[in-house]
């Protein structure tokens, strides 16, 4: 079976997350940059890594990569691209999206117009016609530009992996399902264990701690661009990759998790999520102030997203609300505590310096996940 260069993108500095699910599927990494992770794949692959990676934005199949300086070049290295080894003659094509940083050609609608150009120029040469009727399958194109090279891609997935099919409402400021995986992934939380979130909201951190702790494949339920590929990606890869995801859910030891929130609607909308997402069994939701957190047992985790900014009324209540947090966290023996924010002085508000921080755009929010790590478990 053919291989390609398969291009996953993601979150800013979350990329070793993404790097070791991609090896847990099985597969040999080609390169890492920011916000994209690159591996080798066959259609097998473009299947296994759509329904399972959690941290993604979406699986693009590298077509090839140009070097231009001028759009001269551009048209001309893109014309000379195999097109016609992946786009059939009816197939529906266009240029959905185009970046470039650090590039002599900077402007997106004028890359975007040109690589258009350059493709239906080669599949004219091709298929020997002048028109195309683009009544077949879609096969959208990204174009990604770094220091005048450019990877030109064909998107496998269609709506970004985030979209999971679940959360069909939410709170306000919600954080995405792949960013809450992947913070996820940069803690100590295992499956079994305990974990509170007394921000819940929507409930996208609990809901994508039960996908984990249960093995269960974040895309199962939705569709991708490339199931209707047929030409290029056999239909069995995607109907094989359903049935593996399924025999290999394991629901025996899900822990203990549970979501707070003062807002009752709010909560109203995490049970809908949860439920969607068949995990509504294994979390507990509580309309609960965060002054009321407490658990009797050890070694438990929080992992939360509190309000901040315009969720907040003024600079003083901000500060109470961290100061409390800080308080309930230092009175549960052995707990570790993950704080996702903006606000620059949770480490005054919690009296300890957090064991590490990290810089994470939530949206075009720039904030900080802080560590407060607890002690591991003494097993005998």
């Amino acid at each position: 079976m053919e291989t390609w260069t398969l291009t996953a993108p993601c979150h800013f500095g979350l990329e070793s997350v993404l790097k070791r699910e991609i090896y847990d599927l099985g597969y040999d990494i080609t390169q890492v940059r920011d916000g994209e992770v690159s591996f080798t794949g066959d259609a097998e692959a473009v299947a296994r890594a759509n329904i399972w990676l959690r941290t993604a934005e979406r699986l693009l199949l590298e077509v090839g990569r140009v070097n231009a300086r001028t759009y001269d070049e551009l048209f001309e290295n893109v014309k000379a691209l195999p097109w016609e080894a992946f786009i059939p003659l009816h197939g529906k094509f266009w240029v959905t999206k185009a970046s470039a940083v650090n590039c002599q050609l900077y402007s997106p609608s004028d890359i975007q117009s040109i690589v258009k150009k350059a493709i239906v120029e080669r599949l004219k040469e091709k298929y020997h016609t002048a028109w195309f009727p683009e009544d077949g399958e879609e096969y959208p194109i990204r174009v990604r530009g770094r220091k005048d090279e450019f990877a030109i891609c064909l998107d496998t997935s269609g709506p970004s992996l985030h979209k999971r099919g679940y959360r069909t409402e939410a709170g306000g400021a919600p954080i995405s399902e792949t960013l809450a995986a992947a913070l996820i992934g940069l803690t100590r939380f295992k499956r079994g264990r305990i974990l509170v979130d007394p921000f819940c909201g929507s409930g996208t951190f609990l809901i994508e701690a039960a996908l984990m702790a249960a093995n269960r494949a974040p895309g199962l339920t939705r569709d991708f661009t490339a199931e209707k590929w047929t030409g290029l990606i056999p239909k069995n890869c995607f109907t094989d990759a359903v049935e593996e995801a399924e025999d290999l859910e394991d629901l025996s030891d899900m822990g203990d998790l549970q979501g707070y929130d003062i807002d009752a609607d709010v909560l109203r909308y995490a049970r809908a999520n949860a439920a969607r997402a068949g995990v509504d069994s294994f979390i507990h939701f509580q309309q609960r102030d965060v002054a009321e957190l407490h658990h009797a047992k050890k070694y438990g985790f929080i992992i939360t997203n509190p309000p901040y900014g315009e969720r907040m009324g003024s600079e003083d209540e901000l500060a109470g609300l961290y100061r409390t947090l800080g308080s309930r966290f230092a009175a549960l023996d052995s707990w570790s505590c993950y704080v996702i924010t903006p606000y620059a002085d949770i480490e005054k508000a919690f009296g300890r310096k957090a064991t590490k921080n990290r810089k994470v755009y939530n949206g075009m929010i720039r904030t900080y996940f802080y560590s407060f790590e607890g002690p591991k478990p003494v097993h005998k």
